[in-house]
């Protein structure tokens, strides 16, 4: 059923074509968040805000609560909020020092503040202590970091990411990225299709995480910029 048809639906149930109209957006953001993803979630940032709130109280009222510092501060990433996320974690380089996941977080928001040396250095530390840590996510990192200034280095992460996430759409729509800016559009190609083919196989439970990349790279091959 097309999206006008249930418009004209709506209309003439509602009786009004400017609620017809809000009623078939918020139809649609449903089933978006619910099957694919390429929409924000508006319950998240404010569950997110509730627990900041709460983690800024804990550490305020206890100054030596580390976990609850560093939870803190990933809050404050997700956010973008990344001077304040790096006034939190730099102080926890002792305590935090064998944490790979401290080390990542460390390096993902110096990035974003035109520090790529500094963030390089704690990514990589990062998976030096784990080369798994949150199933590969560094690799993506260093990827972006890489993306401007040296493709072939970028190329390099995300196959190293996709030796670990052999499973993961995200990997090949990045990769395809990478090619494209390289000037490579058969690899680019050849990327998209492999993103398309991973998706197919992927079991139902996967398809969810994996169906929002899997869609970008079928409007790219489709429509080609």
């Amino acid at each position: 059923m097309s999206k006008s048809l249930i418009f004209g639906l709506l209309w003439a149930l509602l009786g009004n074509p400017f609620l017809a109209m809000i009623v078939l957006l918020v139809i649609l953001y449903v089933i978006d968040r619910r099957f694919v993803g390429l929409t924000p979630s508006f319950i998240k940032p404010l569950r997110r805000r509730t627990a900041i709130r709460r983690l800024r109280q804990q550490v305020l009222m206890n100054p030596s609560d580390v976990p609850g510092k560093h939870e803190l501060a990933r809050l404050l990433i997700e956010r973008k909020r990344y001077s304040e996320a790096k006034a939190i974690l730099m102080p926890l380089q002792d305590a935090l020092e064998n944490s790979a996941e401290f080390w990542d977080d460390l390096g993902a928001c110096l990035v974003p503040l035109s520090e790529p040396e500094v963030a390089e250095a704690a990514i990589r530390n990062a998976l030096s202590i784990n080369p798994r840590v949150k199933y590969g996510a560094p690799y993506l990192r260093l990827a972006s970091l890489y993306a401007k200034t040296d493709p072939q280095k970028a190329i390099e992460q995300l196959e190293a990411f996709r030796s670990i996430q052999t499973s993961s759409c995200e990997a090949y729509y990045k990769l395809a990225q990478i090619y494209k800016q390289l000037g490579r559009l058969e690899d680019e190609k050849r990327a998209l299709a492999e993103c398309g083919a991973v998706y197919r196989m992927l079991p139902k439970y996967k398809k969810r995480q994996e169906r929002k990349w899997a869609l970008l790279a079928r409007i790219r091959r489709v429509w080609p910029s």
